[in-house]
């Protein structure tokens, strides 16, 4: 299953940029990963910039990175493990590492429309989100909307548990609508920077 799903990702990274997948690590999974973050602590508001700025009105979601555990979160990034290697042998990419973080977006809570990665900054590469939410329709809000570099509406992506989304960190800016009730997601990124082969963990683009 992993292998066609990396397929299935790279392709679409080569040909438009970005996919969305429903269905795509399996429920179970997903639950899984959804109980472990609703019991997580210590939520911490996130940065905007390079120095890690705290400013509520451009976001006001909380982060909760994401460690190895010995159980799901361990299975999500071997899961990435193993896309990064597949889109590094395919498209010689360079990636170096991936992290991620547990996203919780309370009821009122959004993010302004931004970049991922800035313009030939080379860190951030290709970003994944895995939506855990389940239950959840419009009504709930949340809605992730996708737009290209000209600022043109591509897609909105409704937050339900067990849909992927990947796309080029510095092609697509991006923005979270006003959730209505918790939403939970992780975020990663798979970056070529690295400083004495340590992850450099920067929250301000998230």
């Amino acid at each position: 299953m992993s292998q066609q799903l990396y397929e299935k990702v790279t392709d679409a990274l080569v040909n438009e940029g970005y996919v969305v997948i429903n269905n795509a690590l399996g429920q179970r999974f997903s639950s899984s990963l959804l109980d472990k973050a609703q019991k997580l602590k210590n939520f911490k508001r996130a940065g905007i910039s390079a120095r890690k700025k705290i400013s509520t009105t451009r976001r006001r979601d909380k982060i909760r990175w994401l460690d190895e555990d010995g159980a799901t979160q361990s299975e999500f990034l071997a899961f990435t493990q193993g896309l990064q290697e597949y889109l590094n042998r395919e498209l010689f990419l360079g990636l170096s590492y991936f992290e991620a973080h547990f996203a919780l977006y309370e009821h009122g809570d959004f993010y302004e429309k931004h970049y991922d990665a800035f313009k030939d900054s080379k860190n951030r590469v290709v970003t994944v989100v895995y939506y855990l939410n389940e239950d959840w329709d419009t009504k709930s809000g949340g809605e992730l909307n996708l737009y290209d570099e000209s600022d043109t509406y591509l897609h909105t992506i409704l937050p339900e548990a067990d849909t992927l989304v990947v796309f080029l960190s510095e092609k697509f800016p991006h923005e979270v609508l006003k959730a209505k009730r918790k939403r939970y997601s992780i975020a990663g990124w798979f970056r070529v920077d690295i400083k004495e082969g340590v992850p450099l963990p920067l929250e301000s683009l998230a």
